[in-house]
C-alpha cells in the first residue's frame, strides 16, 4: 500500500498541466502550500482535469461496440472487450484505479486543509462544495465499476472499494462494502448541498458542479439504488430549473454537446478519440434505430463501408456528465415503478417528440400508448440504449437491469458474457492488487 500511495503523492505534487506545480501536499524548499481560495481553485481545477477517462473503455464491454481487429491499438484494448479482467498480458490496457485515487488525494487536501486555511467567503464555500461533490461522484463511479450493482438486501456485505478521506500516505486501504461506499457518497453530497453557491455554471466552466448538477447526480444515484420516490423528487427539482430539450428536427447539434441547451454538467470525456478510431458501432446498436424516423441516427453515426463509425463524440466539445434528457428518463422510470404508467409515458414522450420526425413520433406515440407496464419498462431501456449511446451509461444500465448475454467476435473467435455473468462486476485491476494485498 505504501508503494501505491507514494505514486499518488508523486503524481499529485506535479500538477503540471495547468500551472499548479507550485502547490504541494508537503513543503520542500522553493515550493509553497496552497492557502487562499485562488490557490485551492487551481488545485480543484487540476482535480477536474485529471478525472479518469474511463467510460469509453467500459463501452468496449457493452453491446454498443465492436473492435476493429486492424486498429493500431487493437492489442491494447482487446482483453477489455473479451471481459478478461485477470492475467492481462503486458500490452493490455487496464481500467483506471490509481487515477481515481490521485484525484481523491487532491480532493482530500482541499477538504481537510483548505477548509482550515481559506478565509470565509462564498468562493470558499463553492470550492469546498465542488470538492465534496466531485469526491462523491468519484466514489459513485468507482463502486459502480468495481462493486456489485446496488441491492439493498446485500449491499452491506457486497464488497465495494476502499474509501480514503485522509491525506495520510501510510494508511492501508481495505475495501468497504457497497453500502458503506453509497453512505459516503450521500454524506459528501449532503456536505456539498450545504455549501454550494452556484445554481448553474457558465458555459466554458460547466465542467464544474453546481446546485443543479448536484441534483442531477442525486437523481441518478437514487435511480441506481431503486429509491423511486427520491429519484422522482430530484429529477423534478432539476427539470424545474432546467428542462430544455434539443429539438433534433430543427437543430444540427447533438444533445450531448457541452453547449447544448440540455447540458447540465460537462466533465466526462465519454468517447475518447483513441477508442473512437478503434471501434465501430455494433450491428445491434445500429439496428435498434428506426433510421428514417429517428433524427439521432445521422447525428450519432456515419457509414464507413459496411459498418458505422460513431461520430457522436471523440473531442472535448462532446464532454457530458449530466443532461436534461436523462432527468426525463429517470422521472419516467420512477413514475412507472410507482405505478403511474400514464404519467410515465407522458414524461418520456416529451423527449421522443424532439428525437423523431413528426410522422415517426406519431408512430412511436401510438405504440407507447398501447403498452402495458412490462412492455413500457423494456421500451424505456431500449430508448436509453439509443438516446445515451456511447455516453458511458450502457454498462451501468445493463448491470442494474437485466445483465443480458453479450457476444463479441474478436480476431475470428467468439467471446461470450453470459446472462448474470460474475464479470458484470469488474475485477480490481491487476496493478492495484499487486500494490495492495488487502484488495
Amino acid at each position: 500500500m505504501r508503494k501505491i500511495t507514494t505514486i499518488i503523492a508523486l503524481t499529485a505534487i506535479s500538477l503540471i498541466n495547468i500551472g499548479c506545480d507550485r502547490f504541494l501536499d508537503i513543503q520542500p524548499e522553493g515550493k509553497i502550500i496552497p492557502v487562499t481560495s485562488e490557490d485551492y481553485r487551481k488545485v480543484l481545477t487540476s482535480a477536474y482535469s485529471k478525472y479518469p477517462v474511463h467510460k469509453s473503455l467500459v463501452a468496449l464491454r457493452t453491446d454498443e461496440t465492436n473492435l476493429d481487429d486492424n486498429g493500431v491499438d487493437f492489442i491494447s484494448y482487446r482483453e477489455i472487450a473479451m471481459w478478461k479482467d485477470s492475467n492481462y498480458d503486458s500490452t493490455s490496457a487496464e481500467l483506471p484505479w490509481l487515477s481515481f485515487y490521485t484525484v481523491n488525494f487532491y480532493l482530500n487536501q482541499i477538504i481537510n486543509e483548505g477548509s482550515k486555511t481559506m478565509q470565509d467567503s462564498p468562493e470558499k464555500n463553492q470550492i469546498l462544495a465542488e470538492a465534496y461533490a466531485l469526491r462523491a461522484y468519484l466514489y459513485f463511479d468507482l463502486v459502480n465499476l468495481y462493486g456489485k450493482p446496488y441491492n439493498s438486501a446485500t449491499a452491506s456485505t457486497d464488497k465495494g472499494v476502499p474509501i480514503n478521506l485522509e491525506i495520510d500516505l501510510e494508511e492501508v486501504l481495505k475495501p468497504s462494502s457497497v453500502q458503506e461506499v453509497y453512505n459516503q457518497v450521500h454524506a459528501d453530497i449532503k456536505k456539498a448541498e450545504g455549501l454550494m453557491v452556484e445554481q448553474t455554471q457558465a458555459l466554458g466552466v460547466n465542467y464544474r458542479f453546481s446546485k443543479t448538477a448536484l441534483l442531477a447526480f442525486e437523481a441518478r444515484t437514487a435511480l441506481y439504488e431503486g429509491d423511486w420516490n427520491k429519484a422522482l423528487n430530484y429529477a423534478d427539482q432539476v427539470l424545474a430549473v432546467k428542462g430544455d430539450l434539443s429539438n433534433l428536427n430543427t437543430v444540427n447539434t447533438p444533445p450531448n454537446h457541452y453547449a447544448s441547451p440540455e447540458s447540465i454538467m460537462a466533465l466526462d470525456n465519454t468517447w475518447d478519440n483513441s477508442i473512437k478510431v478503434l471501434s465501430f458501432a455494433s450491428p445491434e446498436l445500429i439496428s435498434s434505430y428506426n433510421t428514417p424516423a429517428d433524427k439521432r441516427f445521422g447525428m450519432y453515426f456515419e457509414k464507413n463501408g459496411s459498418k458505422y463509425k460513431v461520430i457522436k463524440g471523440g473531442s472535448l466539445e462532446f464532454k457530458v456528465s449530466f443532461r436534461t434528457a436523462e432527468q426525463y428518463f429517470i422521472k419516467s422510470e420512477a413514475l412507472l415503478k410507482l405505478n403511474k404508467l400514464t404519467e410515465a409515458k407522458e414524461t418520456l414522450l416529451k423527449v421522443l417528440k424532439n428525437r423523431y420526425t413528426p410522422d415517426g413520433y406519431t408512430s412511436v406515440q401510438n405504440a407507447v400508448n398501447s403498452m402495458d407496464s412490462t412492455a413500457f419498462m423494456n421500451f424505456i431501456l431500449d430508448e436509453r440504449f439509443r438516446e445515451f449511446a456511447l455516453e458511458g451509461q450502457r454498462w451501468f444500465d445493463l448491470r442494474r437491469a437485466n445483465q443480458k448475454k453479450i457476444s463479441h467476435t474478436i480476431s475470428g473467435k467468439e467471446y461470450i458474457l453470459q446472462q448474470n455473468d460474475p464479470r458484470y462486476t469488474i475485477e480490481y485491476p491487476m496493478s492495484a492488487k499487486k500494490n495492495n494485498p488487502n484488495l
